[in-house]
């Protein structure tokens, strides 16, 4: 399974979560049932998977925050559709918690291309939108403030 294959099954397992309003005491549980019913077998997907739900969960409340800092006075995060708020906590995951960096523009890319696949007509532009604001105003990987 390559990088975008793994990165869609983890916003699967994310997206399942949020729409059940799993407890993370239940995360282990779910993630292993998951990746049974899926015949997920490959140590990096699992390895990819489980960091990314338990560095979300972990930083759950400063990516909620990063992630409403960005949007217009007229929206707010019980607004979003699940579907866009579990590729942008994913995104901003990667982009200001994982361990080993991902470049940026990778990660927009990817995240724009599940938009474009679970999401509206209206979830790409919205999703890179976002994104771009993140990158622009925490400087991540030299972008810089205009």
């Amino acid at each position: 399974m390559n990088r975008s294959e793994t990165r869609k099954t983890a916003f699967e397992l994310i997206y399942s979560l949020e729409i059940q309003k799993v407890s993370k005491e239940e995360y282990e549980e779910q993630i292993e049932l998951f990746l049974q019913t899926n015949q997920i077998e490959e140590k990096k997907v699992k390895d990819y998977i489980e960091d990314t739900i338990y560095g979300i969960e972990k930083n759950k409340e400063k990516i909620l925050d990063i992630i409403n800092q960005e949007l217009s006075e007229k929206w707010e995060l019980n607004r979003l559709s699940k579907v866009s708020l579990a590729i942008l906590k994913i995104a901003t995951y990667e982009l200001m918690y994982k361990e080993v960096p991902i470049p940026y523009k990778v990660v927009v890319n990817e995240a724009v291309e599940l938009a474009k696949t679970f999401g509206d007509d209206n979830a790409p532009s919205f999703v890179n939108g976002i994104l771009a604001s993140i990158i622009k105003n925490n400087n991540i990987e030299g972008a810089t403030k205009e």
